[in-house]
């Protein structure tokens, strides 16, 4: 564990260092995430302005979800996009032999490799609407720390559902659309699940997780949500990165390398 620490702090300061080159990069990638915030906020006020609310939900704790929403939108730009979508580079160009002759778990290495500041904009935006939403609430410091597990349950999801996607470039080179795809419907979880009919609820909920990505972590941190479902999130982050690590395996099998 030591020794994978230590390579993880390499790979970020270096990562980091090449990305702070363009400086400028930053300032883009804020004005780019409040103008997307802007736009999430606006959408959401539309539905309340009239006086409506999605059934138990009030603006605040609307606010809620899309805070959480936001803060996984920035862990994605962070730590997902500069390293998953390069499984597919690395597909097509054969510099995977590289780095499955490397000693350290290739799964680790084309997980960690990069990271990108620019979703760091994402993140605080994200922490400042909670912040926002728990004061008109007025919750306390015990309802932002039961939000924390659901949250990194989410969090485990997310990578895991990524990262299969990005193992299937062993068979389909193009997966790049399936990524999209991926990105938007996973925007349904700018909003609470009762937002939508029973038969979207079922799709978001069984079909792709995204109830467990935003809505679950929100109810913890209203105080509201039910251990079961908790539980549920805890066991499908177990179980989908389990499936993760084994489809990886799996797809290698069928990899010829750049030389064969």
């Amino acid at each position: 564990m030591e020794r994978y620490l230590k390579v993880l702090q390499l790979f970020w300061a270096t990562a980091i260092a090449a990305e702070l080159e363009y400086r400028i990069n930053f300032v883009f990638a804020a004005i780019s995430s409040l103008g997307n915030l802007s736009g999430s906020i606006f959408g959401l006020y539309l539905f309340y302005r009239t006086g409506y609310e999605f059934e138990g939900w009030s603006w605040s704790e609307a606010m809620t979800v899309l805070g959480i929403f936001t803060i996984l939108q920035g862990f994605s730009a962070t730590f997902l996009v500069p390293n998953l979508n390069r499984i597919v580079d690395h597909v097509q160009q054969g510099t995977l032999d590289f780095v499955l002759l490397k000693p350290i778990s290739s799964q680790f290495w084309l997980s960690t490799r990069s990271v990108s500041p620019w979703g760091f904009p994402d993140l605080v935006f994200g922490n400042l609407i909670l912040a926002y939403a728990g004061k008109q609430l007025g919750l306390g410091v015990g309802n932002y720390l039961a939000s924390i597990l659901p949250l990194l349950f989410g969090v485990g999801i997310l990578y895991s559902l990524w990262f299969m996607l990005g193992a299937m470039s062993i068979w389909f080179v193009k997966v790049y659309n399936v990524t999209e795809v991926l990105r938007g419907l996973l925007e349904a979880g700018r909003f609470p699940m009762v937002a939508y009919p029973v038969a979207h609820r079922f799709f978001f909920t069984f079909i792709v997780p995204v109830a467990f990505l935003t809505t679950v972590p929100a109810e913890a941190f209203l105080g509201k949500a039910s251990i079961p479902w908790v539980l549920g999130a805890a066991g499908l982050a177990g179980l989908l990165f389990i499936l993760s690590a084994q489809l990886w395996r799996f797809a290698l099998r069928f990899y010829t390398s750049a030389s064969s």
